[in-house]
């Protein structure tokens, strides 16, 4: 389970943490279970709902969102969440504070707080990281090609920080038929008895 050290804390990110810039042994894992989501890259697909979700280039998605990866920013994260958000590295799954977390709350930006998921769409998906099938607001995040590994996968953003999340695939539960496949790093968790005081009070209806 990753630890999440006092802000400024020094630590050394784990050495089974995968990002683009490291294929490596752990990737073999992400890569088993990164089968394309649609077969080619559109600028809008239909999810098995029906529903109509829009997919950004990396370009575009610049324009939308961006991270600026500051050293205040890398003294405010841990390692591992700074390696998450910013480079878009993958923690392992099953050894992730989050992945089998059960409590009612929400789950908001760790960088911003911005609230992202909730706890009565979160389910078992039996990989290993937080699985939700659909998120709050679907315009707080940003769906973007994600080409790296050879492959062609949809990779989930934060739109407001610009934050890494995860990767949204086609194999959730009803009634959206969608996988939000989020790192727990890219997360904090918000319970139900703490969220009025936190000001998510009028998120409470959620859950």
């Amino acid at each position: 389970m990753l630890n999440h050290p006092d802000k400024g804390a020094s630590r050394e990110p784990r050495k089974s943490i995968t990002t683009r810039r490291n294929l490596g042994i752990a990737a073999a894992g992400v890569l088993a279970l990164a089968l394309p989501l649609w077969a080619a890259a559109q600028t809008a697909v239909i999810t098995p709902a029906g529903d109509k979700l829009v997919i950004y280039t990396e370009k575009q998605a610049a324009e939308i969102c961006y991270i600026e990866p500051t050293e205040e920013l890398k003294a405010t994260l841990s390692p591992e969440e700074y390696e998450v958000l910013v480079n878009a590295a993958t923690e392992p799954p099953f050894d992730n504070p989050l992945w089998d977390n059960h409590r009612e709350g929400i789950y908001v930006d760790k960088i911003d707080g911005t609230p992202l998921f909730a706890s009565s769409t979160k389910f078992d998906s039996g990989t290993g990281w937080p699985s939700f099938w659909q998120p709050i607001d679907q315009e707080a995040v940003v769906l973007v090609e994600d080409r790296s590994y050879g492959m062609f996968r949809i990779e989930v953003r934060s739109k407001k920080s610009g934050g890494h999340l995860g990767h949204l695939f086609d194999d959730g539960p009803e009634p959206t038929g969608l996988r939000y496949c989020i790192n727990s790093a890219s997360l904090d968790f918000v319970p139900r008895q703490e969220m009025e005081a936190r000001g998510y009070g009028e998120l409470l209806s959620l859950l």
